[in-house]
């Protein structure tokens, strides 16, 4: 049986160019942002890789990307769209070049809202407070149908997905804050009937 899951970070956003805290706020994709969801696809389709289920979360930046992808692949399949999958809540940071921040609270603070595992901003989540409501979601609901075969897709964020890379690389709470995802480049897992990763292949263009 092929179990593939396949992870893909959203194309550049408008706040990414800016270097602004997104979280959950609703910028749009930019035009390389649309270019790199299209080539996503693209290497998806040269691959001859398709989906029967795809997850993404309740953000634009999200579902643009899945749209393009697909439209790409020449799909056509009822999206499933949770909060639950949704960047991280960056909270009071939310909105703010990342110099303004280091500029109010210090570089120092900042690095460690930004990196630490359980230090969340104010008003926002840390990245175990992400995993939180990532993990079971991921094991309940996207698992199972990996696991039956069907291939899935998760079109989501750096920080949401990363809840990810801590089941299916076993990750620990030290080595996930150096885990990165490149925006609009496809992740993809084969697992085995445990759910254990067999192999990993990253679509780079």
């Amino acid at each position: 049986m092929d179990r593939v899951l396949v992870l893909i970070r959203h194309g550049q956003s408008e706040w990414n160019l800016k270097n602004l805290f997104t979280g959950w706020k609703n910028p749009d994709l930019t035009e390389v942002g649309v270019k790199e969801a299209r080539h996503a696809g693209q290497r998806l389709k040269a691959k001859g890789i398709n989906f029967e289920r795809v997850f993404t979360s309740d953000l634009k930046r999200a579902q643009d990307t899945t749209d393009l992808v697909l439209e790409e692949l020449g799909t056509k399949l009822d999206v499933v769209k949770d909060i639950r999958l949704n960047e991280r809540d960056y909270g009071d940071l939310s909105g703010l070049n990342k110099a303004e921040a280091a500029q109010k609270w210090g570089e120092e603070q900042v690095m460690i809202w930004r990196r630490s595992f359980d230090t969340p901003p104010p008003g926002g989540e840390s990245l175990r407070d992400t995993l939180a409501r990532v993990l079971p979601y991921f094991c309940q609901d996207i698992l199972p149908c990996v696991l039956r075969g069907e291939r899935t897709a998760v079109v989501a964020h750096g920080n949401s997905l990363r809840a990810l890379l801590m089941v299916l690389e076993r990750a620990t709470p030290k080595t996930i804050v150096g885990m990165e995802l490149e925006t609009g480049v496809p992740v993809v897992y084969r697992l085995n009937a445990d759910s254990t990763v067999a192999s990993k292949e990253i679509l780079h263009a």
